[in-house]
Formats: C-alpha cells, structure tokens, sequence
C-alpha cells in the first residue's frame, strides 16, 4: 500500500465531490447567464453551492465570487486592495515573507508601480509576532497579507489577533486561506478578515476552480474584462459542475473537522516524536501551532533527490526542497540552486550553525494517513535510509571532515 503524504501540494478528490460533479455535468449542463429553463437550473447549483461554501465561512453569499484558484484570488485581493488604497492616497502594503508566490510575485509588481511594501519578519517558531505588525502600520498602510496557515512548515498564524488590530487601524486585512480552509474552522465576521483566498484542490475538491471571499463594501478591481457573471467582479462563464465539486468537498469536509483534526493531530504528533530521535534532524516551526496534518523536518547533509527515492522504499510519497540555511541572530537572506524550488518560507527560520546544505523534507497527510499505524521506531526506520545517504554524502563528508579538524584545533 502507498502513502501518499503530499496533501498540501494537491489533494485526491473525494467521492462526494465526484459525485456532485458527475450528477451537474448530466443534468446541469445549461449556461447559468441564460433565461431558459437548463440555463436557470444551472443557475440554481451555482447559487446553492454558494450558500453552502458562505456557510461554512460565516460569510454571506454575495461575499464570494468563484475564481479559477488561489492564486487568481490572490491577484484580485491585493490588486483590489491596492486599487483602493492609491484612490485614498494610502501606497504602502504589509506582508511576510513566506507567503505564497501568488502573493509575493503580486507584491514585487505593486513595488514596481509604486507601492512599499514591509515584509515582516518570520521567527524561528515560523510565526508572526502581532506586536510586530502593529509597530509596522503607518498612515499610508492600505493593506495588510497573512497566510493563514503556511504550506510548507504549517505553522498557523494568529489570525483573530492579526485581524483586530488591522480593523483598529482602518486596514484592509487579506489571509491565503488556502492551506487552512477546510482543516481549520474559519470564521471572517470573529477573525476581522476582510479579504479571503481559496482552492478547492486543497480540501479535496476539483482542480481549477476556488473562491475569493471579500467583506461587504470592500470593491474588488476585476482581472478579467468580459460579461456580468459574479456581479461583474470576474467575467467568463462559471464552471458550474467544478462549483458543485467544491462545495460538496467543503461541507463534508467542515462536518468532519473537529474529529478528523483530533486523530491527524495524534498521528501528527507521534510522526514528530520518531522523527526527533534521528540525529541531525530539526522539526520547522511550532509544534503545537500548526496544521493537523503537516509534519516538516530539516535533514542535515541528505541530497534531497536520494531521500526522496529512499523514503519511497517505504512507499511513501512526500517533497523535498533544498536550502541553505544560515545560523543568525535574526531574519537573513538565503538562496539555493538546482531545478527543485526553493521555499522562502525556509529563509527565515534558523537552524544551524555555519552555512549547510540542508534539505526540508515535508509531509503532509489527510483522513486516509488517519486510519494507518505509525510504528513508534519510524524515526529509527527513517534514520536507517539517512545514515545510508549520509555515508554516500559528499557534502556529509565535507561537513564531518570539518568539525573533526575543529576538534584537533
């Protein structure tokens, strides 16, 4: 049996989700923008899945307009925000720097028409500081950007307390919720959110469809010029059974969080607790605040591509991402090479000494890692395949050689 660890990279579909897709693709198939009969029943799924996805979110339905994914969500809530902000005078933005590259990308362009952008600084634990943020407002802040819960170390920010002081200050306050919807309970009206961001792919739903989620009164500026469809706000005829897919996806999803988080978590936690025990091995982020379902490791001295071809052995599928990491007393500039990208997120975090080459080996399972046994000697198991790629390590050898000469000195 293969495990497959990779869920905050894409999730497989669940059955109800394919389920209502199939059933609106034979039954469903009218344009919801047409009069007749097939267009209007149509129309009726559209609206139904958005009262279902509001739900679930605290929102009301006319607060969510459906997008091709989180990343379009992303675009249209800054370049929104930032719409808005240039009209009031207000050009300057706040954000971290292990958000996602449809934020950081986005933000990079606003810089160039423009815009300031403050980046705040990610702690070791992998978290936001909300004293921080609040230091970092000025008068001509018009937007504030947190990931909700981040993809590759899945540590969870405090969005409630992040929000409230952007309300205070008169700040939009934007969170990629895209890790976060559906493993986490989401509530835009108690946290302050004013701009929402989510993927269907993420919570077992389809591939190319998510929403947008913008408080009432807050415009949204359209990337796509077109027909009236979602009030206006994203032209282009709405792909109707991916809509449905979503929605089932999310309701079964939200019914099961409390109980499926509960059993991830112990899971979570006993995959942390073998892993701790290899040597060399640092867990990123916080342990407690983080993601039911993310476990994520740094390896000293592995060559990525060798551990993941060894862990596979054990028919697991998880990534991998190179990095160099710097020992500092505070936030620093890293790069890394090669085809495999680079997680920014990494940049921030302190793990060593002297300059290593590292690798961030991530896992991150669902409800089906849930009903399997994690033996108590993982650690040792995992341990076994490093020590093999240890000893074949160059790099190893390098590091080794060095602090054997240190010693002598």
């Amino acid at each position: 049996m293969r495990i497959y660890a990779d869920n905050a990279a894409t999730t497989p579909m669940s059955r109800a989700a394919i389920e209502a897709m199939l059933r609106c693709m034979e039954e469903c198939y009218g344009n919801p923008s047409s009069l007749h009969t097939p267009g209007q029943r149509a129309k009726e799924t559209l609206e139904t899945a958005r009262e279902e996805i509001a739900s679930a979110l605290n929102a009301a339905p006319r607060e969510l307009i459906f997008t091709s994914g989180g990343s379009e969500a992303d675009n249209q809530a800054l370049r929104s925000a930032a719409a808005l902000g240039r009209k009031q005078g207000k050009t300057h933005i706040i954000s971290t720097a292990f958000e996602h590259h449809a934020v950081l990308h986005t933000l990079e362009r606003l810089e160039r028409e423009g815009f300031s952008v403050t980046l705040l600084d990610v702690h070791a634990d992998g978290l936001v500081r909300p004293a921080e943020l609040e230091a970092a407002i000025r008068p001509d802040t018009c937007l504030v950007s947190v990931m909700y819960a981040n993809n590759e170390i899945g540590t969870v920010q405090p969005i409630r307390e992040l929000g409230a002081i952007c309300r205070a200050h008169g700040v939009l306050f934007h969170t990629d919720a895209v890790q976060a919807v559906g493993q986490l309970p989401i509530d835009v009206q108690a946290q302050h959110i004013d701009l929402l961001s989510a993927s269907a792919h993420k919570f077992h739903g389809p591939k190319g469809i998510g929403f947008l989620y913008a408080r009432r009164g807050v415009p949204l500026t359209p990337l796509i010029e077109g027909g009236a469809q979602e009030r206006g706000k994203r032209a282009g005829t709405e792909n109707v059974p991916a809509v449905a897919g979503m929605a089932a996806a999310l309701k079964e999803a939200v019914a099961g969080m409390e109980e499926n988080a509960a059993r991830l978590r112990v899971l979570r936690d006993r995959l942390i607790e073998g892993l701790n025990t290899i040597p060399h091995a640092a867990l990123n982020g916080d342990p407690i605040r983080r993601l039911p379902g993310n476990v994520s490791f740094c390896f000293e001295g592995v060559e990525g591509e060798a551990l993941t071809y060894g862990i596979q052995h054990l028919r697991v599928i998880a990534p991998f991402f190179v990095v160099f990491c710097l020992y500092m007393s505070n936030a620093g500039a890293l790069t890394g090479t090669g085809d495999v990208k680079i997680a920014s997120v990494i940049t921030l975090i302190v793990l060593f000494v002297r300059v290593v080459l590292t690798y961030l080996f991530r896992f991150t399972f669902d409800l089906g890692f849930a009903s399997l046994y994690i033996p108590n000697p993982i650690g040792w198991v995992v341990g076994l395949i490093l020590s093999f790629y240890r000893f074949r390590s160059g790099k190893w050898a390098e590091k080794k050689s060095m602090a054997h000469a240190e010693q002598e000195a």
